[in-house]
């Protein structure tokens, strides 16, 4: 049975992570957009609305804070998860699996977009939805570990 500090130290940490995440999710929302064309727009540029295509020095700048922090981010959740009962099970296997995988997607596919494989604007959708939902559920998890144990 976790203690109270234990609790208190996941409860903000959850607070603060669905803080994170949904300013991600409004970010992506305004700033790029859900769509396939409004993707594949904010990284090739559109030349009816004067937007210059992304370039690899521009992009690199802001993805490399990001990977620290995605890969931080990630272990410290998956980490939390070791003090429940998921531990020891597939299901903790492929949650791992799935958000290293998919945070490699989300952060590196706007390279692959730019080489010319526009088909990558799905599969920048995709793992940032897949992303989301993994710590989503990895988060929930951690919940009903301090709410039920």
């Amino acid at each position: 049975m976790p203690n109270n500090a234990y609790r208190v130290a996941i409860t903000y940490f959850i607070l603060f992570s669905l803080l994170l995440l949904g300013s991600g999710i409004w970010i992506f929302a305004h700033k790029i957009g859900f769509s396939y064309e409004s993707v594949l727009h904010y990284y090739t540029g559109d030349a009816a609305a004067f937007e210059a295509p992304k370039t690899y020095e521009g992009m690199l700048k802001t993805i490399l804070p990001h990977i620290f922090a995605f890969g931080l981010f990630v272990m410290v959740v998956l980490h939390f998860v070791i003090f429940t009962a998921k531990r020891n099970t597939k299901e903790f296997q492929f949650l791992i699996y799935l958000a290293f995988t998919t945070a490699f997607f989300e952060l590196f596919s706007p390279f692959i977009i730019l080489w010319g494989f526009h088909f990558f604007a799905y599969i920048k959708i995709i793992s940032f939805f897949l992303f989301e939902g993994s710590i989503l559920y990895t988060l929930f998890i951690l919940l009903k570990s301090i709410l039920y144990n």
